[in-house]
């Protein structure tokens, strides 16, 4: 015991120079300290929904409806999008998205229609209005993986309530060929999402 109160009376003796003498970090000094969420796969290969999706960084909410797309939207819903911040992060710096970036797009249905439009009435004004939401897309990145769809995989957790667990990528004439053909920036629709569109 008398042992140990001695080491304990000296410790704070010996740390105290020590502490003083180390010069404190700066920024620069750091290493990039990114973080990030990669996609997790399942034995059989299949996507699982990534985790705490809501917590990252949202870019974007394009709207299709019904109303103004003949009765048919593909989909007829807010997509709600985020992308997974340590991606987000890696891309701000270098302006490109890093092997393993994931988009979740949320799906959200509109508000019933009150308008021959679609649209309905609220206390801010007429327009289309948030309601339920209805499935989700993911779209990760990963070159040799996907290789066959220019990088990107494409996968659905249902277009519908409950969200899915899993998902299997989908074929190419499903999604990859749009995005290919008419996305701005390495097949992701950055002309939509300010954020991103650099």
């Amino acid at each position: 015991m008398k042992r140990l109160t001695r080491i304990l009376a000296i410790a704070p003796l010996v740390s105290l120079p020590a502490m003083l003498s180390v010069p404190a970090a700066t920024a620069a000094d750091a290493p990039d300290q990114t973080v990030r969420q990669l996609p997790e796969y399942t034995a059989d290969g299949d996507l699982m929904l990534p985790k705490n999706f809501e917590r990252w960084i949202f870019v974007g909410s394009p709207l299709t409806p019904n109303a103004l797309n003949g009765g048919k939207a593909n989909f007829p819903e807010f997509h709600n999008v985020y992308i997974e911040p340590g991606s987000y992060d890696i891309y701000q710096k270098t302006g490109k998205f890093p092997e393993g970036t994931m988009f979740l797009k949320e799906l959200q249905l509109t508000l019933p229609a009150q308008n021959p439009d679609g649209s309905r009435t609220e206390p801010s004004g007429r327009g289309y209005f948030p309601g339920k939401f209805n499935g989700a897309d993911v779209t990760v990145k990963d070159s040799k993986r996907y290789a066959a769809t220019d990088g990107w995989g494409y996968y659905n957790f249902n277009h519908f309530e409950p969200k899915a667990k899993t998902a299997k990528v989908r074929p190419k004439d499903e999604c990859a060929y749009c995005h290919m053909a008419s996305a701005k920036k390495d097949d992701v629709w950055t002309q939509f999402y300010p954020r991103l569109d650099k």
